[in-house]
């Protein structure tokens, strides 16, 4: 463990910022006031020992903030033991901390010591940082999901060795992929002579086995991430191609709704917003790669039900865009693009009940929020866009106070 260097200063009462480079074996970080002044440095590893050793060098300092890069990703399990211990914690995205580290140094070098640099500069000049609070209703829901998603590959892996088992030991091999029941109706007919074939089959059997075992399971998951969402008031299932799985790693992932402000940050977090690559007078917009990938996937998945089902409104939009000129994949993003919008406005809706019932509020939620669309609506009249408009735009949700943004003052 290297120990931590202290550097003296004034203002003993001042808060002090700790920013935090979390790695999986360590931890550096880099202490400062609000006047910037260097006050401490060091690295620990993520031990017991290194995280009591850390600690004890940050209880100097009785006015503390702690400030911890991805802190829903490698940082989850240092913030969730901070957080604890009654600590306040404030996220720093990534991606503001390693412009600051360029801006800084003139060039991208990571290091541990430049990435917490970085990162509690960050913390001192963006005030618009938010605190985590854990919460455990979601906390769970996000082991459930996690665990489903986890199984529910490893069902898919097992029938694809099955499949290409069967390949091997039927005649002219089979044809499309089957269910774990068809796989098991064709495995009763499969009598090989030989020492291999027979070895095959005995694979078979337990690549199936396998499989319907992990499949139950998967069910069953299934079943308790459904009474989770209920239990948290949502409805996003109440939306056409969404079901529980959905539902479940939407609200884990997103957290507090607070905060996206507008449904337009929330389409970007989602990667369905199409990126502005205008120039001149030449005015498009190309596919946007970033985002949370996996709501990206879940929107997909929403989309297509949608368009394959008559009667529903994501098939009408896609239909009305398909008219309108749009190629298929083309009239895909717009129709994804709007149902973003559509879980976002149903996200809003449910925490402002949400807050409602646990608060007393009055009927009309907080103000700022909107709830006089519809959150299944999609014809143009419920005021959504195919892609983010210019300007600012106005708050949609009130901050909570689960979800508030830290000012770090002396005050």
């Amino acid at each position: 463990m290297q120990e931590a260097q202290h550097e003296q200063g004034p203002g003993a009462g001042d808060v002090v910022v700790i920013g935090v480079d979390p790695h999986k074996a360590s931890v550096t970080l880099e202490a400062r006031d609000t006047r910037e002044i260097l006050r401490a440095t060091g690295t620990f590893p993520t031990t017991a020992a290194g995280h009591r050793a850390m600690l004890s060098v940050a209880r100097q300092w009785p006015r503390r903030v702690w400030a911890v890069e991805g802190a829903r990703g490698v940082g989850r399990a240092l913030v969730a033991r901070l957080v604890a211990g009654g600590e306040r914690v404030i996220d720093v995205p990534a991606k503001l901390s390693a412009r600051s580290r360029v801006f800084d140094t003139g060039q991208g070098r990571k290091t541990d010591s430049h990435d917490a640099h970085a990162i509690v500069m960050v913390a001192l000049r963006d005030k618009r940082l938010r605190e985590v609070v854990i919460d455990e209703d979601l906390e769970v829901l996000r082991l459930l999901v996690d665990r489903r998603d986890e199984l529910a590959a490893a069902r898919t892996q097992a029938l694809n060795r099955a499949h290409r088992l069967f390949a091997e030991v039927t005649p002219g091999g089979a044809p499309t992929k089957k269910s774990i029941a068809q796989y098991q109706a064709l495995l009763v007919g499969i009598r090989p002579r030989d020492g291999a074939g027979k070895v095959r089959r005995r694979m078979l059997a337990e690549e199936l086995t396998q499989a319907h075992r992990l499949d139950v399971r998967v069910k069953e998951l299934t079943a308790e991430i459904k009474a989770a969402v209920l239990a948290r008031g949502s409805h996003l299932m109440d939306l056409p191609g969404i079901g529980p799985a959905g539902a479940g790693r939407i609200l884990a992932d997103v957290g507090d709704v607070a905060r996206f402000p507008t449904r337009h940050h929330f389409a970007s977090w989602t990667g369905t917003a199409p990126i502005d690559a205008s120039s001149g007078a030449h005015q498009r917009h190309r596919l946007s790669r970033a985002g949370n990938r996996r709501l990206n996937h879940i929107l997909h998945i929403a989309a297509t039900v949608q368009m394959r089902h008559a009667g529903t409104l994501g098939k009408a939009y896609y239909d009305g865009k398909r008219a309108a000129g749009k190629r298929p994949l083309e009239a895909m993003r717009c129709l994804k693009r709007r149902l973003s919008d559509v879980v976002y406005r149903q996200l809003v809706k449910d925490a402002v009940n949400l807050d409602t019932a646990t608060t007393g509020a009055g009927p009309g939620g907080h103000g700022g929020a909107t709830v006089q669309s519809s959150a299944a609506g999609l014809p143009p009249h419920t005021g959504t866009s195919d892609q983010p408009l210019p300007g600012p735009a106005t708050t949609t949700l009130a901050p909570t106070p689960s979800a508030r943004q830290v000012p770090i003052t002396t005050g």
